[in-house]
């Protein structure tokens, strides 16, 4: 029997691995927390960033989800670099008119961003990513490419021919997956659970694909197109879309 088109995917689930939580804001914290444990990951707490390097010094988490509110937050890096000696992948919750100031801080292939206010969905399935960790090299789809376009899963970067491409995390899963599926025209539904967890309506899309291409199509032949009413693909055109 065929599955229903239209049942709602299935939410990502966590497998016992230790999460800890930075949060100031109580109703926040609470969700997470709740929400979190009952995915099935196990739940640290705290709410300062200062609390966060003790907890880290003495124990071992397998991911950090920071809610970048927090005040004394900015010192968090530089003040834990000579302590900590496992520094778990972080997921951060910002919002959007932050993310200017956020990305530096990224780093690449050990940290990602959801935006506030923020999906649950969103948050487990970026979470499963991270926990997922780097593909290792030689494994199989670890430089996905095509034609002149090559993309790095360790250090999640991206060049155009001989040009680096300098691109958001989510900039960098949209291309992934398009690479991934080239000549084949990807909706915005697909996109949107691909790149967020979720799917995404009004202009989000249009937006993030808008500036993939001013990145990865700005100096040789256009690779990224629009099949209108159907969604985008990925692939070498003869003519204009």
């Amino acid at each position: 029997m065929s599955a229903d088109p239209t049942a709602k995917p299935s939410l990502a689930r966590g497998a016992g691995q230790h999460v800890l939580i930075l949060a100031g804001e109580p109703d926040t914290a609470e969700l997470l927390a709740t929400t979190l444990e009952l995915a099935g990951y196990r739940i640290g707490l705290t709410d300062t960033a200062a609390k966060v390097l003790a907890r880290l010094d003495t124990h071992r988490f397998d991911l950090l989800v920071v809610d970048t509110a927090l005040p004394d937050l900015p010192g968090i890096a530089r003040a834990g670099r000579p302590v900590i000696a496992h520094r778990p992948p972080v997921l951060y919750l910002t919002p959007y008119d932050s993310l200017g100031s956020l990305l530096p801080e990224l780093g690449l292939g050990e940290k990602d961003y959801v935006t506030k206010p923020f999906r649950v969905a969103e948050v487990l399935a970026r979470m499963q990513v991270l926990l997922r960790g780097p593909a290792a090299p030689g494994r199989p789809g670890h430089s996905p490419c095509y034609d002149d376009l090559v993309l790095d899963d360790t250090l999640c970067r991206a060049w155009r021919g001989p040009r680096a491409l300098d691109l958001t995390p989510a900039e960098y899963r949209l291309l992934r997956h398009l690479v991934l599926n080239a000549h084949r025209v990807l909706s915005k539904e697909q996109i949107g659970r691909y790149v967020w967890g979720d799917f995404r309506g009004g202009n989000a899309i249009e937006q993030l694909v808008s500036r993939l291409r001013r990145k990865a199509d700005r100096d040789g032949p256009p690779l990224i197109h629009t099949r209108r009413g159907f969604g985008y693909w990925l692939g070498r055109a003869d003519g204009e879309d």
